[in-house]
């Protein structure tokens, strides 16, 4: 895996591999977007304008200054190849939970999650998935896939089993998937009104934690491939992250689905870097 320092950077995260806690990847790959393509882009773009933004937090009282996090900026992956995409992806995030590090990816479309997932329930078998969308991403295949953005949890839950989904501002998808999670997930539609609650649960769990960015309204962040009326606000989303991540073992994470060209004033894009910023400073742990 590459350890040398991406040329170009998140703001702040510019550590050494050796010396990091965190490492950022990105995963631009957009092979089995349903809708509209274009989140190949978003780890260049969120990085390009992450400059745009503070390095300190007004949310939590922190600052990315103060953090050890390396940017290994965009993995290589092929086009064509869904399953080879998978698997450069779960090598990556394997390297660097063997390092003792927490991996955090920028997608990319949502099919990338199943990646690190792989990789992170081979580490912790007691996984546990938190995971913000407008999306259920429960069909069992889309247009006759099984690896498809549209089925990425129903994969997930192939590994991990009942009862280790936690699914919040699921707002869209077929009757099927919703019927599917009564029996096998726990959601909460539309909103994040039973955080809390699952936190409580999940205490002491080892955590991944997803987040697709439609499950914020598309008047806030139309820059999606899928876009879907009536979700969260940004506070919202930002409130949800600090609460997982102060209550919750978080040993991996990602944010995904910004697709930069539908969106060209950049606001989605700028929402995406405080997103990312947040992320990384709730989800840091200081090392004993």
């Amino acid at each position: 895996m590459n350890k040398s320092l991406n040329t170009e950077t998140f703001i702040a995260c510019e550590s050494e591999y050796f010396e990091a806690d965190t490492v950022i990847f990105g995963a631009p790959f957009d092979g089995t977007t349903s809708y509209r393509p274009g989140t190949r882009f978003a780890g260049k773009h969120i990085r390009g304008e992450s400059y745009g933004i503070e390095t300190y937090s007004p949310y939590q009282d922190k600052d990315l200054e103060d953090l050890r996090v390396f940017d290994g900026g965009e993995l290589e992956l092929p086009f064509g190849n869904t399953e080879k995409v998978l698997e450069i992806i779960e090598d990556y995030a394997a390297g660097v939970f063997k390092d003792g590090k927490t991996p955090l990816m920028i997608g990319g479309e949502h099919l990338v999650t199943l990646g690190a997932v792989r990789a992170a329930v081979k580490k912790y078998p007691d996984l546990h998935i938190v995971h913000f969308d407008a999306h259920a991403d429960l069909r069992d295949e889309y247009l006759g896939e099984k690896l498809s953005h549209a089925c990425v949890l129903r994969r997930c839950h192939d590994l991990l089993g009942d009862g280790r989904i936690y699914q919040f501002g699921i707002r869209s998808g077929e009757r099927a998937e919703f019927r599917f999670a009564e029996a096998h997930t726990y959601m909460n539609k539309f909103n994040l009104d039973t955080l809390l609650e699952a936190c409580e649960k999940l205490k002491g769990k080892p955590v991944y934690f997803t987040i697709d960015l439609d499950v914020l309204d598309s008047s806030v962040f139309p820059g999606t491939g899928t876009p879907e009326a009536g979700g969260i606000s940004f506070n919202e989303l930002i409130s949800g992250i600090i609460t997982v991540g102060g209550l919750l073992n978080v040993v991996a994470a990602d944010i995904n689905e910004l697709s930069p060209p539908y969106d060209p004033s950049g606001v989605s894009t700028a929402a995406a870097c405080k997103t990312l910023r947040e992320l990384l400073l709730a989800i840091h742990k200081e090392k004993m």
